[in-house]
């Protein structure tokens, strides 16, 4: 009965846009050490990122309805990690982002509608000036990626951050919600947009085990005896599978990551142990670490 109880809250929540909103918010705030989440000197750091886990509305598949997704950016083959789905989102640069910030605190635009701003003001104005910043490199970002409109964004709070284990980088979350923007303009960094559904990433059956093929080899003992053999290097990561209309995306890496802690915070959900999961296969090419090359499924 608790289980079909949650279940109906969360298709409740899914079906109306304010209450999902101020759901996240409030949830957001209550489970979030903000003290911890942002160390010092963020400004000057060159690992730290700002990323926007975008949420929108759109009609994600024929003949269903508009409903709640996540949107991604999928990186075009121009840049790193070709391939995959990551949130906008980019390095700070201080000098404009610092000036940007400031901005954002201004009446009716992001920071000053967050009704928990005045009071990360007053009593964790450090916290809050870093806050501040990672925000608006997050939201000039994504007006660079993909023409986000900033003053149509509101800003539902920060998630705890992710370093990303190919990269040295440590990745700072900003939930933001979209309301009426419909179209988007990607740049050359980016290949498509593409919205995956609360619905399917709340569904188990849609996550696998993504069998990696990495771009190098590796020397081991030749099983014969005598000398050293080169063998692929293999890896399994958790994903979630989406597919549409004939296409296949997986999300994966820090981007899931993300994604599954949002989950997890918000609704309570947890995708399958990752032995348990069915197995999709992936290449990485050499040039993925460099920006050069492709990564596929398959």
């Amino acid at each position: 009965m608790k289980s079909r109880s949650k279940e109906r809250d969360i298709r409740l929540l899914l079906a109306d846009s304010s209450a999902l909103a101020a759901h996240i918010m409030r949830v957001l705030h209550e489970k979030t050490d903000y003290a911890s989440l942002f160390p010092e000197r963020i400004s000057v750091s060159p690992a730290a990122s700002a990323v926007l886990l975008l949420l929108g509305r759109e009609s994600c598949e024929q003949g269903r309805e508009h409903e709640p997704c996540l949107i991604f950016n999928k990186r075009s083959i121009q840049v790193k990690q070709a391939g995959d789905l990551c949130f906008p989102g980019g390095r700070i640069t201080p000098r404009r982002d610092i000036h940007l910030s400031r901005i954002l605190r201004l009446p009716f635009l992001a920071l000053s509608r967050w009704p928990y701003w005045e009071g990360w003001r007053r009593t964790s104005p450090v916290a809050g000036r870093r806050l501040a910043l990672l925000l608006a490199a997050s939201l000039r970002e994504g007006f660079e990626e993909m023409r986000l409109n900033p003053l149509r964004v509101r800003f539902l709070g920060p998630l705890p951050s992710q370093r990303l284990i190919m990269f040295d980088r440590v990745i700072y979350p900003m939930a933001c919600f979209i309301g009426r923007q419909r179209r988007f303009f990607p740049n050359w960094e980016v290949e498509k947009i593409v919205y995956i559904p609360l619905r399917d990433l709340l569904n188990e059956k849609k996550y696998r085990c993504y069998r990696v093929r990495m771009g190098h080899r590796e020397q081991r003992p030749s099983l014969l005896g005598g000398g050293q053999e080169t063998h692929p290097v293999i890896q399994e990561f958790p994903c979630f599978l989406y597919e549409r209309e004939g296409e296949q995306e997986v999300l994966w890496g820090a981007t899931y990551r993300i994604t599954a802690l949002f989950l997890e915070v918000i609704f309570g959900f947890t995708p399958p142990p990752l032995k348990t999961l069915p197995t999709v296969e992936g290449a990485l090419t050499k040039t993925y670490l460099t920006g050069t090359g492709k990564s596929k499924i398959g």
